[in-house]
């Protein structure tokens, strides 16, 4: 009944935890002037230092994962006679999953006795890590791959995804404000409240004044949002803000304490799109959360 799991580097899961749950990760790249990196080893990025150097404007690209990249690495899993669940960045932010779509079309033709299951998450970050860790409890307690497929798929509108960033320009970068909004919004230091839709897209639905505001605004969310928190692993994921993530730990556990926080350091790829000072909280709510 086992399978494998894979995932990519946008789920932001630390290394130690993929290899302690048998996670397998294809990793998406990201370049500084001439030379590209991928960020495999989450334990080992130099978070500090990637940040400060976006502070100080070094430009970052990144690429979306291509069908001949997710060809390559399914079909030694699918050739050793292990089906696959490939738990995936949301399409509404990127074109990978499509070209998922594309390879696995082709896979199934290739290898017709094996299972290859996609989750489109709709999400990123720990909307992603979170569920392909959910899919590694289940398999590991020997639920069937379609089942889990089915369930997750049935849960994936019940993840809610909500940050706040430090500087608007990255926004504006990415096509997500107006460059006059963006100026005026520093000038102010009005600080957006932005969350993943029901498409998997990012929109901003709220501001407020300044940073603590911004951090106490994702809490309340969380208050008036979350359901069974007893019993499920929140994400928080910070670009070099650890004592804003450490505060926004405090204000969860005031009112309604998680069965566990998982915090980690926004990955290069998913960090470089949201900017230094990024800080998101993903929980889980009801079937309507992402609607709200």
């Amino acid at each position: 009944m086992s399978f494998t799991i894979i995932t990519d580097t946008s789920a932001n899961l630390p290394s130690k935890l993929l290899k302690e749950r048998d996670i397998h990760v294809i990793p998406y790249y990201y370049s500084i002037g001439d030379k590209e990196f991928s960020c495999l080893d989450t334990d080992g990025f130099d978070g500090g230092k990637f940040y400060k150097a976006m502070r100080m404007g070094a430009e970052i690209k990144t690429s979306a994962i291509n069908f001949q990249a997710y060809v390559d690495f399914f079909t030694p899993f699918l050739e050793s006679g292990s089906d696959i669940l490939f738990v995936s960045m949301s399409s509404g932010i990127s074109s990978s999953y499509r070209c998922s779509e594309i390879a696995a079309k082709e896979l199934r033709e290739k290898f017709p006795n094996r299972k290859l299951c996609l989750l489109d998450t709709i999400g990123a970050s720990l909307g992603e890590g979170l569920f392909a860790l959910r899919a590694a409890d289940m398999r590991d307690e020997g639920i069937g791959i379609e089942e889990v497929h089915s369930t997750l798929e049935s849960e994936k509108m019940c993840m809610y995804q909500v940050f706040t960033v430090d500087d608007l320009m990255y926004l504006k970068h990415t096509g997500r404000l107006t460059g006059s909004a963006a100026i005026v919004g520093n000038m102010l230091q009005v600080k957006p409240i932005l969350k993943g839709n029901e498409n998997g897209e990012i929109v901003n639905f709220s501001k407020v004044i300044g940073r603590k505001k911004a951090v106490d605004a994702l809490a309340q969310r969380y208050n008036m949002l979350v359901k069974d928190p007893e019993s499920q692993i929140v994400g928080i994921a910070h670009a070099d803000c650890n004592e804003d993530a450490d505060y926004l730990i405090e204000l969860l556990n005031k009112k309604k304490p998680p069965k566990e926080i998982l915090k980690v350091m926004y990955e290069p790829v998913t960090g470089s799109h949201v900017g230094p000072g990024t800080l998101a909280l993903f929980f889980m709510g009801d079937s309507s959360v992402r609607f709200r």
